[in-house]
């Protein structure tokens, strides 16, 4: 059984090294995949300057600018299914998601059976720590707001730490995945469901970063709003693969 973290970056120098140094020592042998979009920073050659430290359970993705989040897991995922991967986990560089919570969200999946487990920080309440109001209510009545349109039966819709089967990877079309942004979470967890994947929110605590800079934007809660809309309305004109029994 083989798992990869994917952890997108874009100017993480602060926090890069000690994620990866985390994630690489807990006792289930995960690997990392970086997709760097270009960080001035140096992010990437410090990632490169520790692969040879962890002896191929380090890998890096490059690429020429900032292409987007949904692009860069879309790249992820496809690499991971390539090589063979069980399980495939999105998570942030910024400690947002704690690296502790892998192993539960892998028990999940390997020990109860779903297909995609969900880091849920609305499952059990609001667990968000050091966030502004604001942003709390915004992401939690978000959340409320995909159900609403979509039917979709999860607490947290635009949640960013999950693990996937494999054979999710392979089931969803990943090129007609079209958000960039934040209503990527959404995109793919409403095209897991709607292909018949079994789903299960793990409940985590959602720590606002430390160190850098957030990469939210209000363009990307447009693109969220509007989109979600549009991936309802078209749904009702796609025909779905299926997962195999």
């Amino acid at each position: 059984m083989s798992s990869v973290v994917i952890i997108p970056t874009y100017n993480e120098k602060e926090n890069i090294e000690r994620i990866i140094r985390v994630v690489l020592a807990y006792p289930q042998e995960f690997h990392i995949l970086i997709i760097d979009d270009g960080s001035p920073d140096g992010t990437a050659g410090i990632v490169k300057g520790m692969q040879n430290e962890f002896n191929g359970r380090l890998h890096i993705i490059e690429r020429s600018g900032k292409l987007g989040l949904g692009t860069a897991y879309i790249t992820g995922f496809k690499w991971a299914v390539s090589k063979g991967y069980d399980f495939i986990f999105e998570m942030d560089a910024d400690f947002s998601h704690d690296p502790a919570d892998l192993p539960r969200l892998l028990s999940a999946c390997v020990d109860e059976g779903y297909d995609v487990a969900v880091g849920s920080r609305y499952i059990s309440g609001v667990n968000v720590v050091n966030w502004p109001m604001g942003r709390v209510l915004m992401s939690y009545f978000a959340s409320k707001y995909v159900h609403f349109i979509t039917g979709l039966p999860i607490h947290d819709t635009t949640a960013g730490f999950k693990c996937y089967r494999r054979e999710v990877l392979e089931t969803i079309e990943l090129d007609k995945i079209r958000f960039k942004g934040y209503a990527f979470q959404i995109e793919m967890k409403f095209t897991a469901y709607k292909c018949g994947f079994r789903i299960k929110e793990v409940p985590v605590v959602f720590v606002n970063r430390q160190l850098g800079e957030s990469k939210m934007s209000g363009g990307i809660f447009g693109e969220a709003f509007f989109g979600v809309i549009r991936l309802k309305l078209s749904s009702l004109f796609r025909k779905y693969p299926q997962k195999k029994n």
